[in-house]
């Protein structure tokens, strides 16, 4: 006797062979060209199995960036905060290069005349990242790595303002020997004088 089939693995089959579509067409034609038309044929689903899950191709990419911020920019807590840090940039720049083609690029660039997609884009994907990256600071504090007044918000722009401020101009993601450094200049900002750190040379503290 046939077995009834599972609609919940085929829905779940479907999401993800459209979250396969969009990433692969993403990196293809960049966000801008990206239709749900095309997301459609690659997948191999209707136009409207997409739109009965997303409104549109911009809610479908920011789950897909939703997931993948989950697997690859969290942040973790070894114990080492500027490794834990150089770790979770690390992830972020992964997801905006090359800009051209990245997803997460293209998502925050039609945000900027798509108020919609901008406060989903803040709700769903940034918020909760903010939220992370304070745990983790907070975590710091009560392990004596951070000043216990430093302002968080103050940190989080040091540290994500120059990425976002090199993709907005067009100067390349930092290369890894910058990022040290800019992590090194940041934490001594926030770091208690006895703790400094000692990657920064005297003539600069």
């Amino acid at each position: 006797m046939a077995k009834t089939p599972n609609a919940a693995r085929r829905s779940e089959s479907s999401r993800q062979a459209i979250f396969a579509a969009a990433r692969e067409l993403c990196a293809e034609r960049g966000y801008g060209r990206l239709t749900i038309e095309a997301i459609a044929s690659r997948a191999g689903v209707s136009k409207k199995t997409i739109y009965r899950w997303w409104p549109s191709k911009g809610a479908v990419i920011l789950e897909l960036l939703d997931e993948a911020a989950t697997m690859k920019a969290h942040h973790p807590d070894t114990g080492d905060l500027a490794t834990d840090l150089r770790t979770q940039l690390t992830a972020v720049i992964g997801m905006l290069t090359p800009p051209q083609t990245s997803a997460l690029a293209g998502v925050i660039a039609e945000a900027q005349h798509d108020p919609a997609l901008a406060h989903d884009l803040r709700e769903r994907l940034i918020e909760p990242r903010i939220a992370e990256f304070k745990n983790r600071m907070r975590q710091a504090q009560r392990q004596g790595q951070l000043s216990p007044d430093a302002d968080l918000d103050v940190a989080l722009d040091l540290l994500y303002g120059p990425l976002y401020h090199r993709l907005a101009f067009h100067l390349g993601m930092p290369d890894p020997a910058y990022l040290d450094t800019l992590i090194a200049h940041a934490l001594h900002a926030l770091t208690p004088p006895a703790a400094s750190d000692p990657g920064i040379p005297p003539s600069e503290r």
